[in-house]
């Protein structure tokens, strides 16, 4: 099915159900099928895999996922697209439609406690939540394949010198990857910006046991709290030590007090916790 194609049926099917798409909810909806191939491409869905969709809306990338995978579990907030999906997948047993808000679900519960994947074209403005549920959830999944904004995408799979607090926070839990970029034409109704599609393979083990979690973040939260500053005056400022212990620490982990939050590596922010936490600070 081409673009126009499937735009005219997205437009169609909307009016028939007398429904629209809510920009309050981030509503695009994919119509681009080459997008569509290259999602399932980067997914590499198997038929014994289970894979959690969120905000499926009219249904494209569920059914393609349906024909693929052992299980798929949509969850989607709108009511009335829930509605719709209920009668579209009726008498389709591999899919499993759940309306609610996936910011509050119980990830292991809703997959059952098995493995999975995430799929998804996420709404922008849930995009960080989102990442952040998955991901530091006891129960994560294996992989994230998902569409966001473009920006957000080069943000996430980021580099030093240019690190920020959200690509330390992705890479902390696994290994991100720029798949494709995907023009705002590919939605409708377009969003003001282009997207792209991001493949997160998560780590097989996390670099720190789950109860160290928070503590890793009050730390590298302290170190971008003030990117201008150098390294030892944003921990000390961050972390209420004085300046001396923040270089104590920062000498601890091998890091050098001059140097900018944007500038180490994920691995360089975990001796930096284990040197701070050794220090009590």
């Amino acid at each position: 099915m081409s673009r126009l194609s499937l735009g005219l049926e997205t437009r169609a099917l909307l009016e028939r159900h007398g429904l629209a798409a809510l920009k309050s909810m981030g509503q695009n909806f994919l119509t681009d099928r080459g997008v569509l191939d290259k999602i399932l491409a980067a997914a590499a869905v198997e038929p014994e895999d289970t894979v959690v969709e969120v905000g499926p809306g009219l249904g494209v990338l569920t059914r393609a996922l349906a024909e693929r995978a052992g299980r798929v579990i949509a969850v989607e907030l709108d009511r009335g697209m829930a509605a719709l999906l209920r009668a579209n997948f009726d008498g389709v047993p591999n899919v499993a439609i759940v309306e609610g808000d996936i910011l509050k679900a119980d990830i292991e519960a809703l997959a059952g406690g098995a493995p999975y994947m995430v799929v998804a074209n996420l709404p922008y403005y849930i995009t960080s939540p989102a990442l952040r549920h998955f991901l530091e959830n006891p129960h994560p999944p294996g992989k994230l394949v998902v569409m966001v904004q473009k920006e957000v995408a080069q943000q996430i799979t980021a580099r030093p010198p240019e690190m920020s607090l959200l690509s330390v926070a992705v890479q902390f839990f696994g290994v991100p990857k720029l798949v494709s970029r995907v023009p705002a034409g590919a939605f409708y109704p377009p969003p003001r910006v282009d997207s792209a599609l991001l493949r997160i393979d998560v780590l097989p083990v996390r670099r720190l046991c789950l109860e160290e979690t928070a503590g890793f973040f009050k730390v590298a939260r302290a170190g971008f709290a003030t990117r201008r500053k150098q390294l030892v005056n944003a921990l000390a400022g961050g972390l209420g030590i004085g300046k001396t212990e923040a270089a104590a620490c920062l000498a601890a982990a091998g890091v050098d007090p001059s140097r900018r939050a944007e500038t180490l590596s994920v691995d360089d922010w975990v001796a930096l916790y284990r040197a701070c936490r050794s220090a009590g600070a």
